[in-house]
């Protein structure tokens, strides 16, 4: 299962560490996503999204309600 965002297609990327004396090592910067429960189509599925998408609107989250407990 890869690391991206099943709305925009945000994935991992490379880069590198610079250190004081300019010493380049690789390095990763990994989205922050989450799963989401959502409707699509009517049934009840499971995206990862990241939280840049979550936060802008572009997915509902399945809300889960606990029965009231009778006392």
């Amino acid at each position: 299962m890869s690391r991206t965002c099943d709305i925009c297609g945000k994935g991992t990327i490379t880069g590198n560490n610079v250190s004081k004396s300019n010493i380049h090592t690789k390095r990763t910067w990994k989205p922050n996503l989450v799963k989401i429960k959502t409707m699509v189509g009517g049934t009840t599925v499971t995206l990862r999204v990241c939280t840049r998408c979550l936060r802008s609107g572009f997915i509902d989250k399945k809300v889960h309600v606990p029965h009231a407990q009778a006392n």
